[in-house]
């Protein structure tokens, strides 16, 4: 029987959007769900809107281990820190002037979200070679680049891959704008997560480019957002939204002027968060009235079902997903994690070479990837130096802070963030 494991199942409106999507599939209809998290009260209203959505096998566990037993694949979706550690990379590098939207990805927030997130992966993977060696990990938890890379890195032998909605939603909508339906366009996207690009994008073999540029011109607010400023001056869309864009690059958020300009939603994932445990009250309360919860609102159109179902089924599908460039890429970093499609099968997971990426995109990349490298650096090899070579490489922080500044933001988010930091990396 297939056997799929949800980690951080407390992460409970995105674990029932994938339970749904899971099973719609008739094929996966009597697969068999685990249910892992360690807030009992978000483990056992995961498990109540898992009935709800039709499973008919559901067994929960505290213990990560006894969850991970017999996977076949396993779905990471764990938050470190939750929201008291989001409020902190946001509250303290604001104290020293710096600006951030979502500091989930790159930059400060991104950097020390991924490292209080790497001792998790640690335990996470070591568990899944003892207990589930062939099993599939599908990450959704952020930074993604940085939690690929550390992966791949202490733990080659797991089979591990990286999903993101941001490019099905960047071409779902771009369709939408100029007119054509969505899925009869084809396109190719490569990149890295958060930061990948839309190279090519066609209905019936027109370049649907120049139809987007006449959507521009025709409405001067679509102007006004991040992504399009970029697209208009770097030659390619971006596949991720404004908000994030914003911040992996030096040129918008230190400038109050761009910030208006652009409209560009200082501290946005704060309330995101906010609104996320709220959503989790509101449906914990729904369930222990005996009320069914809020319907959902949209699809969730997510890939890990996706990939679960061509496992199960041997149907083949092209999807993106974020893994370690071994030759996808020839112009980003050997090693590094990239955002490139893949064919998926009963065999797995399958990424297709892309070759070069257009210079200046490979520029902007490797930039981005440098703070990626470093941040993982200072994890495997436990050298706290890395975390400021990390924050001093990174654009935006480069360009907001002098270099006393940054040390000092570094050294009072070391001491912010305390134990949940690798061992080697907290402060003295």
């Amino acid at each position: 029987m297939f056997t799929i494991a949800f980690v951080g199942a407390g992460s409970v409106e995105f674990t029932r959007q994938l339970l749904r999507d899971v099973l719609s599939f008739p094929e996966l209809a009597d697969c068999k769900i685990s249910l892992h998290d360690i807030d009992a009260e978000r483990l056992e209203v995961a498990a109540a809107l898992a009935g709800l959505a039709g499973a008919k096998r559901v067994r929960t566990s505290l213990s990560r281990c006894e969850a991970l037993e017999d996977a076949d694949v396993v779905v990471n979706m764990v938050a470190i820190g939750g929201h008291t550690a989001t409020l902190t990379d946001f509250d303290v590098p604001e104290s020293f002037g710096l600006r951030q939207t979502i500091g989930d990805t790159l930059g400060i927030g991104g950097i020390f979200r991924g490292l209080r997130t790497f001792p998790f992966l640690e335990q996470l993977a070591a568990d899944m070679l003892a207990v589930c060696p062939d099993a599939w990990l599908l990450n959704y938890t952020n930074p993604m680049a940085m939690n690929i890379q550390y992966l791949a890195t202490i733990a080659p032998r797991l089979k591990a891959v990286g999903l993101c909605h941001s490019v099905y939603w960047t071409i779902h909508d771009l369709s939408a704008l100029v007119g054509v339906p969505h899925d009869e366009v084809d396109f190719l996207s490569a990149g890295v997560n958060h930061q990948a690009w839309i190279l090519r994008w066609q209905h019936e073999g027109r370049d649907l480019y120049p139809a987007l540029d006449a959507a521009i011109a025709a409405d001067q607010e679509l102007a006004r957002r991040v992504r399009v400023d970029l697209y208009r001056r770097f030659g390619r869309y971006p596949t991720e939204t404004s908000e994030h864009s914003s911040e992996y690059v030096p040129w918008y958020l230190r400038h109050q002027s761009e910030v208006e300009r652009l409209r560009i939603p200082v501290r946005d994932y704060t309330t995101i968060s906010a609104e996320n445990i709220a959503t989790y009250e509101k449906t914990r309360d729904a369930l222990a009235a005996g009320d069914a919860p809020p319907p959902l609102t949209e699809d969730a159109v997510e890939y890990a079902p996706q990939v679960i179902h061509s496992l199960v089924t041997g149907r083949k599908r092209t999807i993106q997903v974020n893994v370690a460039n071994h030759g996808l890429i020839s112009n980003l970093p050997e090693g590094a994690a990239v955002e490139v499609p893949a064919t998926l099968d009963r065999l797995g997971v399958h990424p297709h070479r892309v070759g070069a990426l257009p210079r200046q995109l490979a520029a902007l990349n490797r930039g981005f990837l440098n703070v990626v490298d470093l941040t993982v650096a200072a994890a495997v090899e436990g050298d706290p130096d890395h975390i400021r070579h990390a924050a001093l490489c990174d654009p935006a922080t480069a360009a907001t802070l002098r270099v006393d500044q940054i040390d000092d933001l570094v050294a009072a988010m070391r001491a912010a963030h305390g134990d949940l930091l690798p061992v080697a990396l907290r402060s003295a």
